[in-house]
């Protein structure tokens, strides 16, 4: 089991601290949200779990399989226009680096359509409790 604690910064406004083992991340809420977009916010920090998990699944799966992949690059758009609704739209586009052939990025594209948080994020019953 992993433990995240999240304390506020300051009193009265929205920065936090975010603390994962040994890491400090912070957070803040956007403008539009009433914060002073001081840091990425949660929904910037979801985003990132997904782009993170497939750059990383990339690599893996290269270094796995002996595969000249190089670097990797992520890009997410996100669209919560809808997310009242019930539907959050995440378009990620992975750009793979190094002298791959067609079918080796065939594979690693494979690979990355199923990494963890992508079947987290899609397939899972996620149970939230938040106690007092």
């Amino acid at each position: 089991m992993t433990t995240i604690t999240v304390d506020t910064k300051r009193p009265n406004e929205y920065p936090v601290a975010v603390h994962v083992r040994a890491h400090e991340l912070t957070a803040d809420a956007s403008v539009a949200g009433g914060g002073a977009d001081v840091a990425p916010g949660p929904h910037d920090y979801f985003d990132s779990a997904l782009a993170t998990c497939k750059a990383i699944t990339a690599m893996w799966f290269a270094k796995r399989h002996g595969l000249p992949l190089e670097r990797v690059t992520s890009h997410v758009d996100s669209d919560d226009s809808q997310e009242r609704a019930g539907t959050y739209k995440i378009r990620v586009r992975v750009e793979l680096h190094g002298p791959l052939t067609d079918d080796q990025r065939a594979q690693i594209h494979r690979a990355i359509a199923a990494c963890p948080i992508h079947k987290l994020m899609t397939t899972s019953d996620v149970v939230v409790e938040t106690i007092s």
